[in-house]
Formats: structure tokens, sequence, C-alpha cells
């Protein structure tokens, strides 16, 4: 499969989010980032990044950027050939944590962006190797560049985001659904409760690794991302 692919990375991420996959994915076929920055909520953003995407293409959406390809699925079906979501939550956000949400919001505001990033992918998010400090630096650093405007829009649009379940279940293409096993944030039972709406998905968990696959597990990563897209379009 050489359709390009569209890279859309989670809260507060950018290029060095998917550093090691586009090095890799690039080889072979067309690879673009689309970050989701534009528009007040997820469907702000899916319709910003299907207004400058291809005719036809495949999705890999870490975290808000799942939720983003999601609502990409919902609005033009027929121009996705097949989807990659990682560390994703296509359920509606809670109260609770939507309240909690609104605390990291004031703070960035504030100007504790780096607090408030602490305490949306605190360490303990992440699985516990000797990795980890460099992964969490990175996630500072990405944050930093970004800014508190693009956090606070980021965030919104999680608050506001919609229950994509219908959404998972029309979802006729092949799907590949990364989990990290220690991911805290959203846990592996999530994965699976998301492959169980989907009629062509199929379920990889990441050993030693949490809520950021990409930067915890690299290399794991980009091969699972290379033979989901290489392989058959046969569905079963």
């Amino acid at each position: 499969m050489t359709d390009p692919v569209i890279l859309i990375p989670g809260l507060m991420g950018d290029a060095r989010q998917f550093l090691h996959q586009i090095t890799h994915l690039a080889q072979r076929r067309p690879v673009t980032l689309a970050l989701p920055a534009y528009g007040a909520t997820v469907q702000d953003m899916s319709l910003a990044i299907l207004n400058a995407a291809p005719p036809r293409f495949a999705l890999v959406g870490l975290g808000l950027g799942g939720e983003v390809a999601l609502d990409i699925i919902r609005r033009a079906l027929d121009r996705v050939s097949r989807i990659a979501l990682i560390s994703t939550d296509p359920l509606a956000e809670t109260p609770q944590v939507a309240a909690g949400r609104e605390a990291r919001m004031v703070a960035a505001r504030a100007g504790r962006l780096v607090q408030a990033m602490a305490e949306e992918i605190p360490a303990s998010a992440l699985a516990d190797t000797p990795g980890r400090g460099a992964v969490l630096a990175m996630g500072k650093e990405m944050a930093l560049t970004l800014g508190e405007g693009v956090f606070f829009t980021q965030s919104r649009a999680l608050q506001r985001r919609p229950d994509q379940q219908k959404t998972l279940r029309r979802a006729m293409v092949p799907a590949l659904i990364l989990a990290g096993a220690q991911d805290t944030l959203v846990p592996v039972r999530r994965a699976e409760f998301m492959a169980g709406l989907m009629p062509f998905a199929k379920v990889r968990v990441l050993d030693n690794c949490g809520h950021l696959p990409p930067l915890e597990q690299p290399e794991a990563v980009t091969e699972a991302l290379e033979d989901f897209l290489n392989g058959p379009m046969l569905l079963r």
C-alpha cells in the first residue's frame, strides 16, 4: 500500500513525536504531518485536515490525533484506505476528567504550562524504563515550542470531543489499534473495547510502553505500522 499517510500527533506533540516513523515510513510512501491545532473542536480540526488532504490516504493518530482521525472517518470514510489509532479514547470526556482538565488549562494560562503538562502526562503514565526521563523531557520541549495557546485550544477540544462509537461500528476499513501495556491514561481494556466495535480491527499491545508509544518504543511502533500499511487490503 503506497497511499499517502497522514500522521496526526497527540496533545502538544509536533513532528518530533513521530520522528522515527516519519524517517522510515517516508522511504516507501508520501508522509504528511497534520497538527491538530486549528479550530475549537475535534470536528473543526478534522475538517481542516481533511480539506488539505489528498483524495485518498491512510491515517495514523495518537491520542487527540486519534480522536481527530476518527472524526475524519466519520466525515469521509470513502477517502480513508486504513487507519491506525495509538493511545486513543473514542468516548466523550467524563465531567470529572473535564474538570481536572479545566484546572490544567487555568494553570497554563497563568504561565505554568510545564506544570500543566506534567499533570496531563505524568511519569506514571509511561513505562518505567531507562528512557522515560528523555521522553518526558521531549514532551516538555514540544509543549514549550507550541505554547499555551495551542494547549488551551487542544484541551478545550478534548473536553468537547464527541462519542465516536457509532463511527467505529461503520469503519469498514482495516484498522490497527496500538496500546502501551503500562498506559494508565488509555488502558489496554479501552483499546480492546474499541477494537470490539470496529469490523476489521486488530489490537497490538506493546510491552515496556505507556501512553506515548512512538517515543517510548519507536522501533516497535514503526515495525507495526510498516506491517500494517504493507498488509493486504482484503478484509476478513
